[in-house]
């Protein structure tokens, strides 16, 4: 009989690594498809049973990155709640902090930020902050919430490029690039030249964005 149990107890030690570790996968693919699916309430009962947040698809992207591509913002603060990782990286080096930022997701940058977590040193892979993609791509109401953060407003990517200098050449010196511009000047960001040492104002003049232009000779308001 003692030989019976000490093998069944042999078998057992080898076989539950085996299940709870497909459990754990199971899980995971849940998330995610739950996730995919934009079902809250599934999401939350996925939660509430302790499964791993970190769940990831095929391109390395998180349930939390996962939601804040969709703009899903209640999914997305339901997972930060929870303590999701805002700085979870995916294949191509994105994460919900530095995605929220470049895309204006603007609520969920902010429950991202009111965690404390979020890293603001983080770069994408063009090596810019959240605050160079944000400008680029106009997002004004995005650089605003980002402003009164500590990030580094002069921060230089791989291009050799500022935030300043991405609103001027890849902007179209229009009323929503003028509002980043005037931001970013108003919160202290430097005439910093690229590589070739042409500054913003330099790009902006020959651009032909006078407007620009002005603003940044003009300088911070008082």
């Amino acid at each position: 009989m003692r030989s019976v149990l000490m093998v069944l107890a042999v078998v057992a030690t080898a076989v539950l690594p085996g299940v709870s570790a497909a459990t754990v996968q199971e899980d995971k693919a849940m998330l995610i498809e739950a996730v995919t699916g934009k079902d809250l309430p599934r999401i939350r009962e996925i939660i509430s049973a302790g499964a791993e947040l970190e769940a990831r698809d095929p391109q390395g992207r998180t349930a939390l990155l996962l939601a804040t591509h969709a703009n899903a913002v209640e999914i997305a603060k339901a997972l930060i709640a929870a303590g999701a990782d805002v700085n979870a990286k995916d294949a191509i080096k994105d994460t919900p902090f530095l995605y929220a930022g470049a895309e204006g997701r603007t609520e969920i940058l902010e429950a991202i930020l009111a965690t404390g977590k979020a890293n603001l040193k983080d770069t994408n892979r063009y090596g810019g902050t959240a605050l160079i993609p944000a400008s680029h791509h106009g997002h004004p109401d995005a650089v605003r919430i980002l402003l009164g953060t500590d990030i580094d407003i002069d921060h230089v990517n791989n291009l050799g490029w500022t935030a300043l200098i991405e609103a001027v050449i890849l902007g179209d010196g229009g009323p929503v690039y003028q509002e980043i511009v005037g931001l970013l000047v108003d919160a202290g960001a430097g005439n910093i030249p690229d590589r070739e040492g042409v500054s913003p104002l330099d790009h902006a003049r020959r651009n032909g964005f006078s407007e620009l232009a002005a603003r940044i000779e003009a300088g911070p308001r008082p």
